[in-house]
């Protein structure tokens, strides 16, 4: 089995902002304005998620396109994709799930990763890997704010991190924010599929500018 070194300063480099926008891209044509949009709004850090046909090219678009935007691929769900993943220029990948051959290949690639976790016995299945960086996942109908709270206690001392996803809006990403283990919200509303597929990007930079907002408020 292979054992994973955790990398912290590789995987906290993305979430620095305590915020991370997951997005599905139907058409590569879209990625471009997609991610100067978020830029516009201010957040340099975005996930297109591996459900689509057109998710790949999104990617290395923006990697050759908008450098300044840190992007990962999300719903990585076999080696092969976290393969073809890094081949397009994925900075950090995310799964749903613990799975042991996505994360090996993750590891022996040193890609930044955030592996999916919703009990306690998996997070300590990932701890025991050597992930410390998790994505909480589904947040809002596993329990929300609270769940995660409930959950992060046991194992605070172990320098876990969790990055809370699934179900988070504007008006409940405050709660996650509170809580010292989640070192970023990552959430699909400031650039839902409909806005982006309606080119909707002044919205999406409105939206990002308010999430942004919020997490200041939260830091101060």
């Amino acid at each position: 089995m292979y054992h994973r070194c955790t990398h912290f300063v590789n995987a906290e480099s993305f979430l620095k902002q305590r915020l991370l926008c997951i997005t599905v891209v139907d058409r590569a044509e879209d990625a471009v304005p997609l991610a100067e949009a978020l830029l516009a709004g201010g957040l340099n850090v975005m996930e297109i998620t591996f459900r689509t046909a057109a998710a790949a090219e999104a990617i290395q678009r923006i990697r050759q396109k908008v450098p300044r935007m840190a992007i990962g691929a999300g719903t990585l769900l076999t080696s092969e994709q976290v393969q073809c993943a890094i081949d397009v220029g994925a900075q950090f990948g995310v799964s749903p799930g613990l799975n042991e051959a996505v994360l090996n290949t993750a590891g022996e690639r040193d890609l930044p990763f955030f592996p999916g976790v919703m009990t306690p016995t998996e997070v300590d299945r990932a701890l025991n890997l050597g992930w410390r960086h998790l994505k909480f996942f589904p947040a809002e109908p596993a329990g929300g704010a609270a769940m995660l709270k409930a959950l992060a206690a046991p194992f605070a001392h172990t320098g876990v991190k969790f990055v809370p996803t699934g179900g988070i809006n504007a008006a409940t990403l405050p709660n996650y924010l509170t809580i010292p283990q989640v070192a970023a919200v990552a959430g699909s509303w400031m650039g839902e599929r409909k806005l982006i597929q309606e080119k909707a990007w002044s919205k999406i930079t409105a939206l990002t500018a308010e999430a942004l907002k919020v997490v200041a408020q939260q830091k101060g």
